[in-house]
């Protein structure tokens, strides 16, 4: 059983916890980290999606963030970023790794498995820049099915115009592509 924070509009802990389950039945504000993996291949920046397994409580099959998690009752965002990318995908990353790009708050309401699904969190987004081949990823099976290079440009049309099974908001990715261009000034 997973027990989360309930946070404020902020993403800040109100003393009160509750179950994964029950929050995501009632709507109950909490949080989650999302890791956008890049690179630059050949003077092209790509990010990797994963595709979401097909148990997944919601969006089962859907290509989604690199890596992303709830984050578990008295942790704060990086180190649950940290724990997801060493489960989901085999790496171990160091706090200096992750670049904040930004927080982002979202609510949405659907049916996965015929049950409702009422999912109401606060994100910190953030980018990991991990030249690495989808093969070197070790995926954790009951999350994640694979692992896929995408051109960012290509990937940003592809959700915009539903090319692909998909989970992710262009919001998030416009949040993601701002850090980007931050990090890409500051280093060259």
């Amino acid at each position: 059983m997973e027990i989360l924070d309930i946070v404020d509009e902020n993403g800040n802990p109100t003393g009160k916890t509750i179950e994964r389950e029950l929050a995501h039945q009632q709507g109950i504000l909490h949080r989650t980290a999302h890791v956008w993996i890049v690179r630059n291949k050949e003077g092209v920046t790509q990010i990797l999606l994963q595709k979401r397994s097909d148990i997944k409580d919601s969006f089962p099959s859907c290509y989604d963030i690199s890596s992303a998690g709830h984050i578990p009752a008295g942790v704060d965002f990086i180190p649950s970023a940290i724990r997801e990318l060493k489960e989901e995908l085999g790496y171990c990353a160091k706090e200096e790794e992750l670049i904040y790009c930004g927080t982002r708050r979202f609510e949405f309401k659907g049916i996965f498995h015929d049950k409702p699904f009422y999912d109401n969190q606060v994100s910190h987004v953030y980018i990991l820049w991990l030249d690495q081949d989808e093969e070197a990823f070790s995926l954790q099976k009951e999350e994640v099915s694979q692992v896929k290079w995408f051109d960012f440009d290509d990937c940003i049309n592809k959700v915009k115009h539903n090319l692909i099974h998909h989970c992710i908001y262009l919001e998030e990715l416009e949040i993601v592509e701002k850090g980007i261009r931050i990090y890409d000034k500051g280093n060259h």
